[in-house]
């Protein structure tokens, strides 16, 4: 597999804080970018028209077929990584590229629901990210936060959880031995001590040279 420069992702569970730890590290980043960084934060699913669709079918809008949304999946994120201005161009420019959720989550969401033939198949062509942050936490913990939101998407309970959580320490090794950087970090500590493992780990990226000691 492919490795993408200069492109780190963020995976984990629900409820595991990755949207909490990119808008943290979305902060640290602007600051350095008055000094002349340029970055671009973003998730999937995206908010374009596919990717609105797919949010849809996740807040239980709409319902597809498994197949069909892991297509979808991969479908949205082709446009995030391949048209004009999108992840890939920004990468080779120089730009750093952080995203909420990438190929892994399509393997192992998608492949506890219609296997793991389909959704590896869907993602081969894609390149993986430089590094790989994998958010760690106990599901039971997870559904305790969960718990605070107003409504749970699809994939939002227990027992899907347990497997999700399975599922990703299974995947891991694989992007590992392709050759991104994996760095599992314990989700269950402060938001603040969690950042500082984040930033510990996407601070090493080559991107960032010696010149992240200014920072």
């Amino acid at each position: 597999m492919e490795i993408l420069e200069n492109f780190a992702v963020f995976e984990g569970g629900d409820g595991s804080g990755t949207s909490t730890q990119l808008a943290m590290l979305r902060k640290k980043l602007n600051d350095i970018r008055k000094l002349g960084f340029s970055y671009h934060i973003t998730s999937e699913p995206t908010e374009g028209c596919i990717g609105k669709l797919i949010r849809s079918v996740l807040k239980k809008e709409c319902i597809l077929q498994p197949q069909t949304l892991a297509g979808l999946f991969a479908s949205d994120r082709n446009e995030h990584l391949f048209a004009p201005s999108g992840i890939a161009d920004r990468c080779k420019r120089g730009e750093l590229a952080v995203c909420d959720r990438y190929i892994l989550s399509s393997l192992v969401y998608q492949g506890i629901e219609c296997g793991f033939e389909l959704p590896c198949m869907l993602n081969s062509s894609f390149p993986a990210p430089q590094l790989l942050i994998f958010f760690d936490l106990d599901p039971d913990i997870a559904l305790e936060r969960l718990d605070q939101r107003k409504s749970l998407e699809i994939y939002e309970y227990f027992d899907f959880q347990k497997k999700v959580r399975e599922n990703y320490l299974l995947f891991l090794e694989k992007f590992r031995i392709d050759g991104a950087r994996v760095e599992i970090i314990d989700a269950s500590q402060s938001k603040e001590k969690v950042f500082e493992n984040v930033w510990s780990a996407v601070s090493k990226m080559p991107i960032f040279n010696k010149e992240v000691d200014r920072f």
